[in-house]
C-alpha cells in the first residue's frame, strides 16, 4: 500500500504542478510543467533521499565514528525485522531527527548533533525507533515526495510574480496582477495542505510502532517532550531555508520566521505524549531490551 499511496500523491502533485504551469504560461507552460513533473517524479523516486540529506548538510557516520549509536540502531532494526539503515549526522544544536529513502532497503536515518547531546541514550533509542517505524511503514518516500514537490510548486508560483502568467490567443494576460498574487499564495498553500494531511496522520502511527520497536513507550514520550521544548528555543538554519521538509522531522523544526507556525505540520506534541503514556499504562512493553549504551560516543 505504500507504493499505492505514493503513486496517488505523485499524481495529485503532478496535477497541481501542471495547473500552476498552465496558469503561468498557458498551453506551452502546461507542457513544460508536465515534462518537468515527469522528470521530477523520476528524480524524486531515485534520488530524493540524497537531495533532502544534502539540503540539511547531513554527513554519513560509519561504525568507527559512532560505534555505540550503530550498535543501538542495528539492534532496533533487528527487532523491527528490517535492514539496517544508513546513519547520518546533521551539525545543528537543535535536537531533531528524520528518516528518508524510497524503501527499507535504501533508507537513511539522520539525527542532529543537538539530539545526541541533549537526550539520554534511552530517549535517542525512542527517537530512532520512531524513524524506523516511518521506514517500515514506507512513509519515507511519501514524505520526501511531498517535500520535493511542495518546494518546486512554491518556486514555480513565485515565477508568476516575474512573468505575470501566460497570454491567450489575443495576446492578453488573463491572470492579471490579482490572479498572479492569488497563485503565489494559493499554490504553495495547496501543496502545504497535502503535506499537513500526510504528516499529521502518519506521526501517531509511527509513534505507536516506534514504541513497540523499542519496547518502552515512555522513552519516546520523554524524548518528544525534550525535543519540543528545545526546538522552540534553538534555531535550525537549514530547516528554515528549506521549510518544505519540515514535516519530515519528528518535531517541527521551524520557529524563527513569523509564518512558520501558520500551519501545523505535526500533531500536538502533548497529545502524542498522552497516547504513548496510555500505551505504557496498558503494558505495551518488552522484557528483552535493545542494547542501549550508558555513555555513547556523542557524550
Amino acid at each position: 500500500m505504500g507504493y499505492v499511496r505514493t503513486g496517488i500523491l505523485m499524481a495529485v502533485m503532478t496535477a497541481l504542478f501542471l495547473g500552476v504551469g498552465a496558469l503561468i504560461g498557458g498551453q506551452s507552460g502546461a507542457i513544460i510543467a508536465l515534462i518537468v513533473a515527469a522528470l521530477m517524479n523520476l528524480f524524486t523516486f531515485w534520488n530524493s533521499d540524497k537531495a533532502v540529506l544534502s539540503m540539511h548538510g547531513a554527513h554519513e557516520v560509519d561504525p568507527r565514528a559512532a560505534p555505540d549509536l550503530h550498535t543501538m540502531v542495528r539492534g532496533l532494526a533487528e527487532r523491527a525485522n528490517m535492514p539496517m539503515p544508513r546513519l547520518y549526522l546533521i551539525e545543528t544544536d537543535q535536537p531533531n531527527a528524520f528518516a528518508t529513502g524510497r524503501n527499507p532497503e535504501n533508507a537513511a536515518v539522520a539525527v542532529t548533533r543537538g539530539l545526541l547531546r541533549a537526550l539520554s541514550p534511552e530517549e535517542v533509542a525512542g527517537v530512532v525507533a520512531h524513524e524506523l517505524a516511518h521506514i517500515k511503514n514506507r512513509d519515507t518516500l511519501l514524505m520526501t515526495v511531498t517535500a520535493t514537490f511542495a518546494g518546486a510548486i512554491s518556486m514555480l508560483a513565485n515565477f508568476a510574480f516575474f512573468f505575470g502568467g501566460g497570454s491567450n490567443q489575443e495576446g492578453e494576460r488573463p491572470m492579471g496582477i490579482v490572479g498572479t498574487l492569488a497563485l503565489m499564495i494559493l499554490a504553495p498553500l495547496a501543496a502545504g495542505l497535502v503535506q499537513m494531511a500526510i504528516s499529521r496522520s502518519r506521526e501517531y502511527e509511527a509513534d505507536r510502532i516506534g514504541a513497540e520497536i523499542c519496547g518502552r513507550p515512555l522513552w519516546l514520550a520523554s524524548a518528544l517532550g525534550k525535543i519540543e521544548g528545545l526546538a522552540q528555543r534553538i534555531d535550525n538554519t537549514r530547516a528554515e531555508r528549506n521549510p518544505a521538509t519540515a514535516h519530515m522531522f519528528i518535531i517541527n523544526p521551524l520557529h524563527a520566521m513569523s509564518h512558520d507556525r501558520l500551519f501545523a505540520t505535526h500533531p500536538n506534541t502533548a497529545n502524542r505524549i498522552a497516547a504513548l503514556q496510555a500505551m505504557a499504562g496498558a503494558g505495551v512493553e518488552r522484557s528483552s531490551m535493545p542494547r542501549v549504551p550508558r555513555r555513547g560516543p556523542w557524550r
